[in-house]
């Protein structure tokens, strides 16, 4: 091998200063950290994105679409709704009505029951004459009216979750939670306990999982077959949500419980991405959540993401991925006013402690 002077060669003498902890991280102000993604393909000025995910990916969906960029909606809102009427019935938080999907099996059971290849045993819950929906329990705060309309826009809601897959070119899924209740009958995975948002507890119906990393890896490796069976060239964008869990089921601590869910997702996401071309990986929870950034960016509950958080986050994928055009949307204000305006089903479990 050849040496110089006394110093024999490595690969690590020519790497660049962000392979570094002190050069890349140590060293610098947490503001100014660069480079922090590099991304694996380009997103066109005319791709179909769509979105899905945990309460933090509507912040990326709204920057997405008043940054330019063809974010589509494909279950709209009725015409004049009043925005904030519309997301507390879950229009406009992502590229459907599907509510907030914690979970990657809630979403391999999205497309199951869309694409008419799962029923579930228990499909509607009724309560004093008003019926819910288990897999989207607060897009109807008060239940819809009756079976039929039930039936109805259930079928509608489905019809556009097909087109969202038959058509987007982008994919992109936030995983939030390994913790979910299902059906003990037929495994039924569900967004909130039930007996919380709507429905009434049993437990000898509903039990508690906390998925493993195999068990979320190949539930995505199915969902992602499935996909790119009826829309071979479509690609996913993974990122993690930083948002630590509001209440955890599982006997831990609830902040050992978030290090555990965390970790857990954001090695299958890395893992995804790194086996798959077209699967990429956009590090949001680091940008936010690693200790180097002194939670700056969290609430004062040190839970919720601050606007300037996900400015900042934005930020580092648009250094990236260029916005194609100022855009028109954006006349009366800025993203950045909206964006404590979320939606997150799970804070309804801390609202539990306090009754």
């Amino acid at each position: 091998m050849a040496e110089t002077g006394t110093r024999k060669e490595n690969p690590y003498q020519n790497l660049p200063d962000r392979a570094f902890w002190r050069t890349g991280v140590a060293s610098s102000n947490p503001l100014a950290f660069s480079d922090l993604y590099r991304k694996k393909f380009d997103i066109g000025a005319r791709d179909v994105i769509a979105s899905a995910g945990s309460c933090f990916a509507q912040h990326i969906g709204r920057r997405m679409a008043t940054s330019g960029f063809n974010y589509t909606d494909f279950e709209p809102a009725p015409h004049l709704l009043a925005d904030d009427i519309a997301r507390a019935h879950g229009y406009r938080m992502y590229s459907a009505r599907y509510g907030n999907i914690y979970t990657v099996q809630q979403l391999e059971q999205l497309v199951d029951r869309a694409f008419g290849d799962f029923t579930p045993a228990e499909q509607v819950w009724e309560d004093n004459g008003r019926f819910f929906d288990p897999f989207r329990p607060t897009i109807e705060p008060n239940g819809f009216a009756s079976r039929a309309e039930f039936d109805a826009l259930q079928a509608s809601h489905f019809k556009a979750v097909r087109e969202l897959f038959e058509k987007t070119d982008m994919f992109i899924f936030t995983l939030g939670l390994t913790e979910a209740w299902v059906n003990k009958a037929d495994g039924s995975v569900y967004p909130i306990c039930p007996g919380t948002a709507a429905g009434t507890f049993d437990a000898d119906k509903y039990e508690f999982r906390n998925f493993t990393a195999s068990q979320i890896r190949e539930a995505f490796l199915r969902f992602r077959a499935k996909v790119r069976a009826i829309n071979p060239g479509i690609k996913f964008f993974l990122t993690v949500s930083p948002v630590p869990l509001t209440a955890t089921a599982s006997d831990q601590h609830v902040m050992v419980a978030s290090s555990y869910s965390k970790s857990v997702l954001r090695a299958v996401a890395g893992e995804l991405a790194m086996e798959d071309e077209l699967t990429d990986y956009f590090p949001s929870y680091e940008i936010i959540a690693a200790h180097p950034m002194r939670a700056m960016f969290f609430d004062p509950n040190l839970r919720t993401v601050a606007p300037e958080g996900v400015s900042f986050v934005m930020q580092h994928f648009f250094a990236e991925h260029t916005p194609p055009q100022a855009a028109k949307a954006a006349k009366a204000k800025p993203a950045e006013e909206d964006d404590d305006d979320v939606v997150c089903d799970e804070e309804i479990l801390e609202t539990e402690k306090l009754l």
